[in-house]
């Protein structure tokens, strides 16, 4: 595949796409932060097992995996404008519904169908694909700006919540949430509907970069499946501390809105990296340079956290971590959108992010059944490393099995 480069420029609307898919994630990713703080007081309130909970946190994962690509597809054919719009309406309804459940298989059924599969599906990969073809030369910088948008409602989100569960509960939380967030997504999916000009509407001063040659037929596909392997190891990892860490906080003795200001700090840490420091490093490095040094913190402070009670360690090992997990995801989509054809990108960035899904699945539920079984989480925490350490394993083989070498440039005709 050829792409054109010469003078081609990022338009203006494009960062207003950028804008808005932001948007979209911070308020859609409100119904996964609103469960992470919930999660002790449902339990409570129906005298569930946490592994109840971690369960329903566990299906919207696969339920947005699942559905990631089938609204990858439905971008490929029609744009970002319906899914942006399916996604809006289906995350608010999800949420009125939970603040009305009284049955674990209803819990259930929301979480996994309505916020998952028709909710969050279609908004992280669909966004986050359409950002990667709206740019040609700033698209790690644009793709770290959309994916913090998961990031700052890590850091917003928590102490709003824990505000609302506070003073009025977590249906009314719940409630709420969904009523508002609806009223502000679907106005913002709007503005989604646009699409991009095609990337090889060349002047005539373009240049074409032509692909490194003698490479086997079959090599795209193996990246996609080590891309696969790798995105479970830190995906498990990842999802952990995010599902788990305020209810860690809580059971060493920290207060619940200390607690919640920990899972604040994490998420903050994570905004830095992703809207900051991953496109940058993107573009010095490349993408996968990038996911290995990120990945490499993540596994460090990771191992660090059972072992710390007090408040501000745990802030500080937590926010390091976060700074790690942060400049993860914006680098698969690079990598997808690099070594694939431009026309695949939405429904091959859906399988690789399924496959994360996956992970951030097995992740939130090991926690919850590793905490019933031994009454802590230190032992789910070591297991995320043993995770991560297989994703540092397949990126570190990719970085030295993929060395291409300098692009030859030749005159478009």
């Amino acid at each position: 595949m050829i792409r054109y480069l010469g003078r081609l420029s990022d338009s203006r609307y494009a960062w207003i796409v950028v804008a808005a898919s932001f948007l979209m994630l911070v308020l859609g990713n409100g119904a996964l932060f609103l469960l992470v703080v919930s999660m002790k007081d449902i339990a409570a309130s129906f005298d569930w097992p946490r592994s109840v909970p971690s369960f329903a946190y566990s299906l919207q994962f696969i339920g947005g995996g699942v559905g990631g690509i089938v609204m990858g597809w439905w971008l490929d054919r029609a744009g970002m404008g319906w899914p942006a719009l399916v996604g809006a309406v289906m995350i608010g309804t999800g949420a009125v519904l939970v603040s009305m459940v009284a049955k674990e298989l209803e819990f259930y059924l929301v979480y996994g169908l309505v916020i998952g599969l028709l909710g969050q599906a279609a908004l992280y990969v669909p966004l986050v694909a359409n950002a990667t073809r709206w740019f040609v030369r700033r698209r790690g910088i644009a793709v770290g700006l959309v994916t913090s948008g998961q990031s700052v409602a890590g850091a917003l989100w928590p102490p709003l919540f824990e505000y609302g569960l506070a003073t009025s509960g977590w249906r009314d939380t719940y409630l709420v949430y969904g009523v508002a967030s609806m009223a502000v997504m679907v106005p913002l999916s709007f503005l989604l509907r646009r699409s991009p000009r095609p990337l090889a509407s060349s002047g005539t001063h373009a240049e074409a970069i032509v692909p490194r040659q003698g490479l086997s037929p079959v090599e795209p596909r193996a990246v996609m499946v080590l891309l696969c392997i790798a995105i479970i190891g830190c995906c498990v990892s990842m999802s952990l501390p995010i599902a788990h860490i305020k209810s860690h906080a809580t059971d060493v003795g920290i207060a619940p809105m200390e607690a919640a200001s920990v899972l604040s700090a994490l998420l903050a840490a994570s905004f830095v990296s992703r809207a900051l420091v991953c496109g940058l490093m993107i573009e010095w490095i490349g993408a996968l340079k990038t996911l290995f040094v990120f990945s490499f913190i993540q596994t460090a402070t990771l191992g660090l956290l059972p072992f710390l009670e007090g408040s501000a360690s745990l802030m500080i090992i937590a926010a390091i971590f976060g700074f790690g997990f942060g400049g993860i995801a914006p680098t698969y989509p690079v990598i997808i959108r690099e070594t694939l054809p431009e026309q695949w990108t939405g429904r091959c960035t859906g399988i690789v992010v399924l496959f994360g899904t996956f992970g951030m699945a097995i992740g939130g539920w090991v926690g919850g059944i590793g905490f019933d079984f031994t009454g802590s989480y230190h032992t789910p925490f070591l297991a995320g490393v043993a995770f991560n350490a297989v994703n540092l394993v397949v990126i570190g083989y990719l970085i030295a099995a993929l060395r291409p070498s300098p692009p030859v440039v030749v005159p478009a005709h």
